[in-house]
């Protein structure tokens, strides 16, 4: 197989397919990369060469300001806070990048990368190195939490605070529908990958958007054509069915993470969408367990809750973070 890079002019097409529903104040340019000189609301779409390899991130907000990391999950890139940036961007520096094998980042082919979310987590840590980032909080959602929370194992001391967004760190959080990913765990046969590839097709990631919304009217449909598209370039489907076995390694490190929690005691708020079949809120509720003074909001909506509900999310951060 071999692997797919977008050009720089194909990322600015996908990219302008999913525009940002709130308005952000208009602002002067920003300055030089890859620092920004003015205080600017709006978001820049940049691209870092991370040790020979392509991460591209979305950044607004003056890095003065407190810093957020952003950490995007499957099958989606860094547009699913195409709505959030704006609302924070006043008050926070915000980045959030493509993961390697997603969106616009780098997407080498099998042999030449090895996908798991060890190598995932190493190359996002060093991209907070390249571009400076020192301490940051960090927003975990789906795979973006085995990824912050492996960093979080790695530097401790970078993090200063957690928001999980139906970011799961306990067993509890499994849903039903990871029953045959699990089956696929224990037996890595051939007919248990190919029963997940149904996942990667369009109603499949259609399906995790507008599963458990009260009204799917609500939810445009710009975030899963994008994903679509991403996940069904040549060889990305069968990244994404490595990286399905290889969230058993994510499961096995929950202890770590819990452990991380008990001795560190990091600031979390975990706000969740509760109608979510894939991290239960049981999931967020078990933060407690380790994490007595943790923040845990149920929001009526489901998996890709920013789509419904980026005011509320933005509104709890900004106060989580401020207090």
């Amino acid at each position: 197989m071999t692997g797919y890079t977008l050009t720089r002019r194909s990322l600015t097409a996908a990219l302008l397919a999913a525009p940002a529903l709130a308005q952000a104040t208009p602002a002067p340019a920003t300055g030089p990369i890859p620092r920004r000189e003015s205080m600017d609301h709006h978001p820049t779409y940049r691209s870092v060469d991370v040790d020979g390899f392509d991460i591209v991130y979305r950044e607004a907000g003056d890095p003065a300001r407190p810093t957020i990391l952003l950490l995007h999950g499957f099958p989606s890139a860094s547009h699913m806070f195409r709505d959030l940036i704006p609302l924070l961007a006043d008050r926070f520096h915000l980045v959030a990048p493509d993961l390697p094998g997603f969106g616009g980042s780098a997407s080498p082919a099998q042999g030449s990368f090895h996908y798991s979310f060890a190598t995932i987590a190493q190359k996002i840590e060093r991209f907070t190195e390249v571009i400076g980032l020192q301490r940051f909080a960090i927003y975990i959602f789906d795979y973006g939490a085995p990824t912050g929370l492996r960093m979080a194992l790695s530097h401790p001391e970078r993090i200063i605070a957690i928001i999980s967004q139906n970011g799961n760190a306990y067993d509890d959080g499994f849903g039903a529908v990871w029953e045959p990913i699990q089956r696929y765990w224990r037996d890595p046969s051939p007919a248990n990958r190919e029963a997940l590839r149904a996942e990667l097709g369009t109603e499949g990631i259609r399906r995790q958007y507008v599963h458990g919304v009260p009204d799917p009217s609500l939810i445009s449909p710009d975030g899963w054509t994008l994903d679509a598209f991403y996940t069904q370039r040549p060889g990305v489907d069968e990244i994404m069915l490595d990286l399905f076995r290889d969230y058993r390694t994510n499961a096995a490190l929950y202890p770590d993470f819990q452990r991380y929690f008990r001795q560190h005691q990091p600031r979390l708020l975990a706000i969740w969408g509760k109608n979510d079949p894939i991290f239960v809120p049981a999931g967020a509720l078990a933060f407690r367990r380790d994490l007595p003074d943790a923040q845990v909001h149920l929001l009526d909506t489901g998996h890709f809750a920013l789509e419904t509900h980026a005011r509320e999310i933005a509104a709890s951060i900004a106060a989580f973070l401020s207090a």
